[in-house]
């Protein structure tokens, strides 16, 4: 991609906020009250609005779009605040509880008892059970990759956010192996985990905080793993051509660095190259193409306002920064990225799918987002779907059978497939 180049004007860091909320809201964790308003900070970051989504409808649930008309909506409810999906085959799904539950869907159905055999997981904020992946060699080895928050070790060790993975024989799961753990626990947001072309496994680690903080400027440090992209074998070793293996000081797992918290990878279905969507904080939600080595720009370049309402930065590029393909004010919260690739939708061939879990700071407002393109990658369309569910998007994934499937990031959470017209 080119870059944009511009006199940049990074604005003072906001010295009246002594507390900020970090990353887009995420729903409330298992056990807490959904829509709880935050409590007014000083310095004058704003309360939040205490409005709780509205129950699904029962299936089915007929809508239209601009391109693809008389869709219907089956809706599979009973999860608590699911994170992410695999399709194991072509009958069964495997969804993650970000509490720290594997459920089982046959054939439509949840299966009411969770899957055994699972480790001990921390669950808190946006962090727990999170995101998984079928390994590219699925059909002959089994593996299943996984990420989650570890707990500390009876000897205070730190593990945080791991990457593990383990065997599905079509009932249970088996030689749980953790492969990678990062050290890093709390921080903003979850983790999102994808195989590139070259058999590696991408995942990210969230960054930790929001300016004033100091944290924050961790995300430009490649001696940490915060607000980082990393790059790993699937043993979980690390591949001697990782752009910062040589680079004294630096973390040898870094594969690009600037990143808030991403929430939605998947790669291009033509060029190859990895899409990751990302939150901001009020505004300035990107979508980024991911290469070797690059700065993506957190803290120092964004769209957006910190919480309490000045903005990030007075210019949004930089040189020597990526700037972003695509980008939201206000932001979505956006949630799970997929490259639609199936004929079931004949209209949506290699369109851009990201869930949003709220508009501008407001409840009610996810929804699901469809993006087309020139054979430039240039956005042409931006369409909003869904809207009038009024309910969170947390992932969107292609099924075995060409279908769009949706989860719902609700204490009260659903599983929801598109039927196109018969």
């Amino acid at each position: 991609m080119k870059l944009r180049t511009a006199p940049v004007f990074v604005a003072a860091f906001a010295a009246l906020i002594t507390l900020l909320v970090q990353a887009q809201q995420p729903a409330a964790a298992p056990g807490a009250a959904p829509g709880k308003d935050k409590a007014k900070a000083k310095g004058g970051t704003p309360k939040g609005i205490n409005w709780p989504s509205p129950p699904l409808p029962d299936s089915p649930y007929k809508f239209d779009t601009g391109i693809e008309r008389n869709l219907t909506l089956t809706i599979t409810k009973g999860l608590n605040t699911p994170f992410s999906m695999v399709f194991p085959d072509a009958n069964t799904i495997l969804i993650t509880e970000r509490g720290g539950k594997l459920r089982i869907v046959r054939n439509g159905v949840l299966d009411p008892t969770p899957v055994p055999g699972l480790p001990p997981i921390q669950a808190a904020g946006l962090t727990g059970l999170m995101d998984m992946a079928l390994h590219p060699n699925f059909a002959q080895n089994s593996l299943i990759y996984i990420c989650y928050s570890k707990p500390k070790g009876d000897d205070g060790k730190v593990y945080g956010l791991t990457l593990a993975r383990f065997r599905w024989n079509g009932t249970a799961i088996s030689d749980w192996q953790d492969l990678y753990s990062t050290g890093v626990s709390g921080g903003g947001g979850g983790s999102r985990i994808v195989f590139g072309r070259d058999g590696m496994v991408y995942m990210n680690v969230s960054a930790g905080g929001d300016p004033p903080s100091p944290a924050a400027m961790d995300t430009q440090d490649t001696a940490s793993l915060r607000g980082k992209v990393l790059r790993l074998r699937d043993d979980g070793t690390i591949p001697s051509d990782n752009p910062f293996v040589n680079r004294p000081g630096a973390k040898p797992e870094v594969f690009t660095i600037g990143h808030r918290n991403i929430l939605g990878m998947d790669v291009n279905p033509v060029t190859g190259e990895i899409w990751a969507c990302e939150d901001g904080p009020n505004g300035g939600d990107e979508v980024n193409i991911l290469a070797a080595g690059k700065n993506y720009g957190w803290p120092v370049v964004s769209n957006g306002r910190i919480y309490s309402g000045p903005r990030v930065s007075l210019d949004p590029y930089k040189e020597g920064m990526e700037p972003p393909v695509i980008y939201w004010v206000p932001a979505i919260a956006v949630s799970g990225l997929h490259f639609y690739t199936g004929d079931r939708y004949p209209n949506w061939k290699n369109n851009l799918f990201i869930g949003g879990m709220r508009e501008g700071e407001v409840p009610r407002s996810g929804h699901l987002e469809r993006i087309d393109f020139n054979d430039q990658w240039e956005e042409l369309h931006r369409e909003g779907i869904l809207r009038d569910l009024h309910n969170r998007i947390r992932d969107v994934r292609q099924g075995p059978d060409g279908l769009l499937y949706l989860l719902t990031d609700e204490r009260d959470g659903a599983l929801l497939r598109i039927d196109p017209a018969k």
